[in-house]
């Protein structure tokens, strides 16, 4: 019975040898077909470095945009403080004119004339609005409706109360109008 039971126990480890050997290939196979070659290892490292290079230019392009935008609307609140200024300036001149003072009129429009150049060198813009344009909620702000004169003016600008002002590109002050209906 010894010898039977040495016999069954060889059988065993054979058996045992064997499938430990087999999965061993298996494992090696795997292995080789799953390592990367150097060709595809490149490849990988390549795409990688060109996604890295667009992520920065675009970084860069980003950042320069900021940086101007920011240099253009950097005065805009000094700017939007001023207006009233440049208002009561304006006011000034029509009543000078009305009391016909030529000296005093003559220094307030040297004054407007200098705040207007100053303005206008560092990107302050006066919009251009009249009498009779169609009136634009984008572009405008209704203070008032009155009933128009006219079936022409219906839905446009009657009066303006207070003028716009843009600072490059953003309006910063829109003018106040009033409107036809």
């Amino acid at each position: 019975m010894s010898k039977d039971k040495e016999e069954l126990e060889n059988k065993v480890n054979e058996v045992v040898d064997s499938n430990d050997e087999n999965q061993t290939e298996q494992e090696e196979t795997q292995n080789k077909t799953e390592e990367p070659t150097t060709e595809e290892l490149l490849s990988a490292e390549k795409d990688k470095f060109l996604r890295l290079f667009a992520e920065f230019e675009n970084y860069k392009k980003r950042t320069s945009k900021e940086r101007i935008e920011l240099y253009l609307t950097a005065n805009r609140e000094l700017m939007s403080a001023i207006l009233p200024i440049l208002d009561d300036v304006e006011r000034g001149i029509v009543q000078v004119e009305k009391i016909k003072d030529k000296e005093a009129l003559k220094g307030l429009e040297l004054i407007s004339n200098k705040l207007n150049s100053i303005l206008s060198q560092k990107g302050l813009k006066k919009m251009d609005v009249k009498a009779g344009d169609v009136f634009d909620a984008e572009l405008h702000e209704a203070i008032t409706q009155i009933p128009a004169p006219s079936k022409k003016m219906k839905g446009k600008i009657i009066d303006i109360t207070e003028k716009g002002y843009q600072l490059g590109d953003k309006i910063i002050r829109y003018p106040k109008v009033v409107v036809g209906n």
